[in-house]
Order: C-alpha cells, then sequence, then structure tokens
C-alpha cells in the first residue's frame, strides 16, 4: 500500500498560549510530547514541534501513514486535544528513496 502524509497542525486555544499555559496546561503538553514521540518511535513522525510564528506559535508535525483514519486516531488521543484544535491537511510529499 502507498503511504500517505499529512500535516498536523495544533492550533493554540488563544494566541499567547506558550506563553501563559498554566500548571495544569503545561502538564497536558508534556504529555502531548511523550504521545507524539511515542508515535516518532513508530516510524510514523518524520518531524513535530512548535512553529515560532510571531502572531502565535502553533504545532505542527509531518505523519506518514497508511490511511487518514490513521491520523483521525492520533489526534483523538492526543491529550492536547482536550486544550487546542487541530487541523489536517494531505501533503504531496517528495521524500528520500
Amino acid at each position: 500500500m502507498n503511504k500517505k502524509y499529512f500535516a498536523l497542525k495544533l492550533l493554540p486555544n488563544r494566541p499567547d498560549f506558550a506563553q501563559t499555559m498554566t500548571p495544569e496546561e503545561r502538564a497536558v503538553m508534556m504529555q502531548h510530547i511523550g504521545y507524539w514521540k511515542g508515535i516518532m518511535a513508530q516510524g510514523k513522525v518524520l518531524v513535530f514541534g512548535p512553529v515560532l510564528d510571531p502572531e502565535a506559535v502553533y504545532g505542527l508535525g509531518i505523519v506518514v501513514v497508511d490511511d487518514v483514519k490513521e491520523v483521525e486516531e492520533f489526534i483523538a488521543n492526543d491529550p492536547a486535544a482536550s486544550i487546542n484544535k487541530y487541523v489536517y491537511y494531505p501533503m504531496m510529499a517528495v521524500v528520500p528513496a
């Protein structure tokens, strides 16, 4: 089966989220990092992390999956989805052979 690539964007619940996280939000975001590191260890995440956009920091990840349902499951199980919002888009990725 051909692999599919998706860009995932984690949108904060407020523009200054990265700078003003509460201790509870920080704990959720630490769980979020551990969650995605686990998926990365499975070879399904090429890169992820915060994008330091001066307008509002947001998260970005590039995943490689067999089916879009995997992307939806990743998002549904991410602790950060409980306090932030995800959008995702298919990519026509160019990757090394």
